[in-house]
């Protein structure tokens, strides 16, 4: 429902020359599902093959891009209308099943939706509302909830000037720009109301209403609405809360938190939909249980009965595994916001602001949103069994005296969407090994234990040529840098230039930031040298990844790696990708040897990049961090041993990259390069070839998304449908309860 009650509408955005007999492409379009459906995607690629590449594989583009006469033709292209005749029919029993996993399990739940608040979603670079491993986990999210038939909606912001496009000046440092969003290229659709009013709801802030509009995103059975103020209707100051991910100072967070929080209940409730349990992603969403908190006690419930009801109800997730990366506001910034109107309505605002108190605060006038997300949550997990055990140490003072061990902080190791991430041509492997229906069964440790038996030639003649699609991608991309941005030719050598398909090549790809280490590899420049250039056995280095605008150290430590790739002493050997987004992930975790993954221990919450890698049969090197904890077998890939207890960052520096060297050195040189007579390129490495079947084999059959959301499913989900208060006592502390 709009504003006044009416119902809502939905923009039409169909190209005016696409002919009725193919119209069905525009939805196929415009649903994100056609992301994992290889036959729509096959589709798209044999209308213009040359467009879709240049669109960076984007069907709504494409279909903008290309001319009616070649649309014309497609209607009369038996071929082509048989197979998408084949796939209309295929999708529409798909719809029309209602034999999903979630109601087969359920079915007392199946209308019964699940809210899912998350600052940031990836689904496909045309919608660049993401920044890293948070929103690529939260769209692989969405997209097994669809696969496995979950009610779930989807919220987050619209951020129309994306997160932001990265260029490096010659001396390596980080320049960035605004990345516009243009919907018309793009599967967003505006909702409005039947009046055509852009704006659903609104929520009061710095004195003055703030009106919200939101668009929406079809993922498969699910829907995403991203919130949006840039409307006429708003003080200019508002219009710009969803231009930005993370953008602007400590204020400027505030608000848009509270956009996503506080304004995503209640353009839920706007739409008309009800969620019985809610999910808040990380601490960024913890404003959603403070406004259904809100509206209870506005509603006549007492402050305690009013959190218990929302507790009940309440899921939540947290990704930090570091005290200082959880956000934090004062009491004067949160009065300042929500204005003295907010707390007439509810005579609450200690009970409200105490939910937010840490118990380490000697000034207790700071709001923690980590922790009035975890006294609000029935049920709360980390996302890897080691991140687990960090955050029951890091949160345990709002249990008192209690010992971590018995905090109830549990886990749910993160996964990545199989069908999203694992390239066509190891899928196409796989349905030749493994039963025909292995994908339907993807959690049966028995059907991937059929990966031993791939070929080991098949599966070498597949990584060549994705090592090849690689390089081809870095050399367009870096050609197409150097005519767009670059001030000088040398660019070309550190962003393109390495020497051929056929040595080892290492990946090292995400966000740069300081505990990541990025730069660790190049603490003995001589040492690296002579491994990237020993006689018969080259090796070379691909890095991605972009620092956060505001990290000075993460954009230092860029800057290092950078000056190595134009260091002549390397010869091309090291290469930086710019502009990291999901359209180059791809490629890049699919065409590497070997994914690089050297968080300092233990920070990383998980790290999925290496998850990704290995379905696309890249064995990972890593520290003993994460998923990789637990995900690491012996014969899957490499790890480096912890340093001891008790050694300083240095030391641990120092110990992980000699542990590193030793094994690049004596392990997976030799063993990459360990080849028949034949020829040192052209016979497989017979173990090396082992050690990638195993690595697809753990992640397909442990490190799904599916797997991830299951055990959401029947851990978290369905014990907050059910308004479940077992288990243990709240967190205390609050203001109310001290």
């Amino acid at each position: 429902m709009g504003p006044d009650g009416e119902a809502i509408t939905v923009d039409d955005r169909r190209p005016p020359g696409l002919p009725d007999r193919i119209g069905r492409l525009w939805e196929f379009a415009t649903d994100i599902s056609w992301t994992w459906n290889r036959e729509a995607r096959a589709i798209f690629r044999s209308i213009d093959l040359p467009i879709w590449r240049q669109t960076r594989n984007n069907p709504v583009a494409l279909l903008r891009g290309i001319g009616d006469e070649r649309l014309q033709a497609l209607t009369r292209n038996r071929a082509f209308l048989q197979r998408y005749d084949a796939l209309c029919e295929t999708l529409d029993d798909a719809a029309a099943s209602e034999s999903t996993w979630f109601g087969r399990r359920h079915p007392e739940f199946a209308d019964s939706p699940v809210a899912y608040f998350c600052a940031e979603f990836a689904l496909h670079e045309s919608i660049p509302i993401y920044s890293g491993g948070l929103g690529v986990l939260a769209g692989d999210h969405l997209k097994a909830a669809s696969d496995l038939g979950i009610p779930l909606v989807g919220v987050g912001l619209m951020y129309a000037h994306g997160y932001f496009d990265q260029t490096l000046g010659p001396d390596g440092w980080q320049e960035d720009a605004d990345n516009p969003l243009d919907p018309g290229l793009t599967p967003l659709e505006r909702l409005r109301a039947a009046d055509g009013v852009p704006w659903l709801t609104w929520i009061y802030g710095s004195g003055r209403r703030i009106y919200i509009g939101a668009w929406r995103v079809r993922v498969g059975r699910v829907s995403l609405y991203l919130l949006d103020t840039d409307l006429d209707e708003n003080d200019p100051a508002d219009r710009g809360l969803s231009h930005q991910l993370y953008a602007g100072g400590v204020d400027h967070r505030l608000r848009q938190e509270a956009l996503l929080g506080a304004g995503g209940v209640r353009v839920l409730s706007a739409l008309g939909i009800e969620p019985k349990a809610w999910h808040a992603n990380e601490g960024h969403a913890a404003f959603m249980m403070v406004e259904r908190v809100r509206n209870l006690i506005r509603d006549g419930l007492s402050f305690p009965d009013a959190v218990a009801r929302v507790r009940a109800s309440t899921v939540f997730t947290t990704h930090t595994p570091v005290p200082a990366g959880h956000d934090v506001f004062s009491h004067e910034q949160m009065r300042d916001w929500t204005g003295e109107k907010f707390w007439e309505e509810i005579h609450q605002r200690d009970e409200l602001l105490g939910l937010g108190l840490h118990p380490q605060d000697e000034g207790r006038d700071r709001f923690h949103m980590t922790a009035a997300a975890i006294r609000l949550a029935r049920r709360v997990n980390g996302v890897s069994e080691r991140h687990g055990h960090v955050s029951r140490e890091i949160w345990r003072g709002l249990w008192g005296s209690r010992p971590a061990r018995e905090v109830p902080i549990g886990h749910v190791t993160n996964g990545v969407h199989l069908e999203t991430w694992m390239n066509e041509e190891i899928v196409g492997l796989l349905d030749a090994c493994l039963p025909p229906d292995w994908q339907d069964r993807p959690h049966d440790k028995a059907v991937w234990r059929g990966v031993r038996e791939l070929p080991a030639e098949a599966l070498w003649r597949v990584r060549h040529r994705l090592k090849l699609r690689l390089l081809d991608l870095m050399r367009e991309e870096a050609r197409r840098r150097w005519r767009e941005h670059w001030p000088e030719a040398a660019h070309l050598i550190g962003a393109g230039m390495l020497m051929s398909p056929y040595p080892l090549t290492i990946g090292f790809a995400r966000r740069f930031a300081a505990y990541k280490r990025a730069d660790l590899v190049f603490r003995d420049r001589d040492r690296l040298l002579a491994l990237l250039s020993g006689p018969g056995r080259p090796v070379q280095l691909v890095f991605a990844g972009k620092a956060h605008p505001r990290d000075e150290e993460g954009k230092r430590v860029l800057q290092r790696v950078y000056e190595h790739t134009r260091d002549p002493g390397f010869e091309g050997r090291i290469a930086f990708i710019e502009n990291y987004g999901l359209h180059t992930a791809h490629c890049l975790v699919e065409g590497v040897d070997l994914w690089l993954n050297l968080p300092r221990v233990p920070l990383e919450a998980c790290g999925t990049s290496g998850m990704k890698a290995a379905l696309n049969g890249v064995p990972q090197l890593a520290t003993t961090d994460g998923w990789w904890e637990e995900g690491f077998e012996g014969d899957n890939g490499w790890t480096i041993p912890r340093a001891p207890d008790g050694s300083s960052e240095e030391e641990v520096d120092r110990h992980d990259h000699e542990h590193l060297f030793r094994l690049l050195e004596d392990e997976v040189v030799p063993l990459y390069y360990d080849r028949p007579d034949e020829g040192p390129w052209d016979g497989p490495p017979a173990g090396w070839l082992e050690r990638a079947r195993r690595a697809v084999e753990v992640a397909g059959a442990r490190f799904t998304a599916g797997r991830m959301v299951r055990e959401y499913v029947s851990d978290y989900y369905v014990p907050a449908l059910r308004g479940s208060t077992d288990g243990d006592d709240p967190p205390t502390s609050t203001r109310s309860g001290e």
